[in-house]
């Protein structure tokens, strides 16, 4: 584990870098009243978890299951299904093509709205992603192309096909240049986070958030500030062999980061989002790193104590664990009320 937490100069040098690109919206409002007309669109568990506080030497752990969302087994159905389903009640999304990259979940996302609103998927996998998961892809109707060893040369092959073919680029991450899709699309992951502030009566101490390009952890993040202010500690979790997010802060400035493939596969993203990096730099606390055998053993924690999922999905849970031998580091103690995400469903 390594971990820093945020240094105010670097963070405001870093947030005045990227004050030209949108910062993460808090309108929850507007994608719960969307998603609520959708038949399987329900309400997801925020369950106690004793054993995991047990094994985090904490008062309290309570665990967001996102392992059922809308039947797509992670939150990402918020996120690019929400895109189109926008695109849809603005007649622009039926007969249309969408293209996009995908390390895991975010493929099905795109591939589910696709099929409900008339349009189709193209979704581009790195060799890395298992074919299980592309044949998954392909039984809700995505056409799906294989390029590149790692997401981000299939990110890359995605935008070139949305240009040549005049396809509509939905990517989960933002670049300069691209933005309005994205932003979007983490204005559907507020919901989760919304569902989370009406479950809790009291608001936790600590919020552990695993990243990959970084937009669920800085949608959460900036709802949370919203809603419950500065209290929650909010800490970013990442795997060491894909530090976007933490080696930014770190530089203040983005950084593209390399590294070998992560087992944590859905986490394995070399650069951040900015409009996520944006955000965490001025809502998160502390930014840390898990090896991949500390993402593998938080993994077999959750597993044990009854929540199955995968070293990604687990990755919050890795996080809170392995910060466990140096609690200092947060303000942890036996008595913090602990927030983690399980984000989705065991491959």
């Amino acid at each position: 584990m390594d971990y820093i937490s945020k240094p105010s100069a670097a963070a405001t040098a870093l947030f005045d870098s990227l004050a030209a690109y949108p910062a993460p919206s808090v309108n929850a409002q507007r994608a719960t009243a969307l998603l609520s007309r959708c038949p399987v669109a329900q309400v997801t568990p925020l369950v106690s978890a004793p054993d995991l506080a047990k094994s985090a030497n904490v008062g309290a752990v309570f665990v967001k299951d996102e392992r059922c969302r809308m039947g797509l087994g992670s939150f990402k159905a918020l996120g690019a299904a929400y895109v189109i389903a926008r695109d849809a009640e603005l007649g622009r999304a039926a007969g249309q093509t969408y293209v996009t990259a995908s390390a895991g979940n975010h493929g099905l996302s795109v591939a589910a709205g696709a099929q409900v609103f008339g349009a189709k998927a193209v979704v581009f996998l790195a060799k890395t992603v298992p074919e299980p998961f592309a044949d998954r892809l392909r039984d809700i109707g995505a056409d799906v192309r294989r390029h590149g060893a790692i997401y981000e040369d299939s990110m890359a092959g995605a935008a070139t096909a949305a240009t040549e073919n005049d396809w509509i680029l939905l990517s989960d991450s933002s670049w300069p240049g691209y933005f309005e899709r994205p932003h979007v699309l983490m204005e559907g992951y507020l919901v989760l986070m919304k569902e989370v502030v009406d479950q809790m009566d009291v608001p936790p101490t600590h919020i552990f958030l695993q990243a990959g390009v970084g937009g669920l952890a800085a949608a959460s993040a900036a709802y949370i500030r919203k809603a419950w202010g500065k209290m929650p500690c909010i800490i970013v979790v990442e795997p060491d062999a894909a530090p976007a997010i933490y080696a930014s802060i770190k530089a203040s400035s983005p950084q593209v980061t390399s590294g070998p493939s992560s087992d944590m596969g859905r986490l394995d993203c070399k650069e951040p989002s900015l409009i996520a990096l944006k955000g965490l730099t001025q809502d998160a606390d502390g930014f840390m790193l898990i090896t991949e055998t500390e993402g593998a053993t938080g993994c077999e924690i959750c597993a044990a104590a009854g929540f199955v999922s995968t070293p990604s999905g687990a990755a919050g849970v890795a996080g809170l664990i392995a910060a466990k031998t140096d609690q200092g580091s947060f303000g942890l103690t036996k008595d913090s009320r602990v927030l983690v995400i399980l984000s989705e469903e065991a491959s």
